[in-house]
């Protein structure tokens, strides 16, 4: 019998990905496409480079407390000074772990917020008594994976842009003045004599989250209304999906 040939061995570099011999440039550009959660913090696990130029300040910021380096580039020890420094349609992570304050951070940028845990248990911001919200947002925004906590007042103020609350907690604490506390306001106005805005618009979906305490879940100031409400009923909560709109 004739001897057997082996198999032939590919190179190293035939065994490379293809997407691997992108530039950094580049491949940092298509890593912004993808959705922070859970698309992005995923490729953060391939391999060091990924990880690298998935979590590089330009896709995302991120809040941690305490701060281990201060000198690392797009680490902040609060939303607040995360939310100052960053740019329209930047994302911020906030670490999970521990209780971070947010009282009257007003938002008036299209950014979006994410707690870094698996649950929005894991990542909690807390608004203390005497504040009147923990964010207020001005512009287009998404929160997403948080739980926000009000001793007094609201958890969110939406005043204007559109707003998307997606698999979080609300909760407004227990108190004998329950009847101010709100998990959310809308104070937003449609503006109806001027097609350019209307088409923009204003309001606010909620998405797979739960809340707890207040007055009632949401209290509109404005012109808009609460609308296609469903809710679903597991053995220790409430999941709501709704939509606050024009009337």
């Amino acid at each position: 019998m004739g001897k057997r040939r082996r198999a032939a061995v590919p190179a190293v570099e035939e065994l490379i990905s293809p997407v691997n011999s992108l530039d950094d440039g580049c491949l940092m550009h298509i890593f912004s496409f993808l959705s922070p959660i859970p698309d992005r913090y995923n490729t953060a696990l391939v391999c060091h480079r990924w990880r690298f130029l998935a979590c590089h300040p330009r896709l995302w910021l991120r809040v941690e407390r305490p701060i281990r380096d201060v000198m690392e580039p797009g680490v902040y020890p609060n939303l607040e000074a995360a939310v100052s420094a960053a740019r329209p349609g930047d994302t911020i992570l906030i670490a999970a772990g521990g209780t971070h304050v947010a009282c009257n951070i007003q938002i008036k940028k299209p950014i979006c917020i994410i707690g870094g845990g698996e649950l929005p248990d894991d990542t909690v911001l807390t608004c203390s008594r005497g504040s009147d919200n923990a964010l207020e947002f001005l512009s287009t925004c998404k929160i997403a994976n948080l739980t926000i906590r009000a001793e007094l007042g609201c958890c969110l103020l939406h005043r204007s842009g559109r707003l998307t609350i997606q698999e979080c907690l609300l909760q407004c604490e227990q108190n004998p003045l329950d009847y101010l506390s709100f998990p959310i306001i809308s104070t937003a106005i449609e503006y109806n004599s001027f097609p350019s805005l209307k088409e923009q618009g204003h309001g606010v979906t909620v998405v797979r989250t739960r809340i707890e305490g207040g007055a009632k879940a949401v209290r509109t100031n404005g012109t808009l209304a609460l609308q296609r409400v469903r809710a679903i009923y597991s053995r220790s909560s409430v999941f709501f999906w709704f939509e606050v709109g024009e009337k």
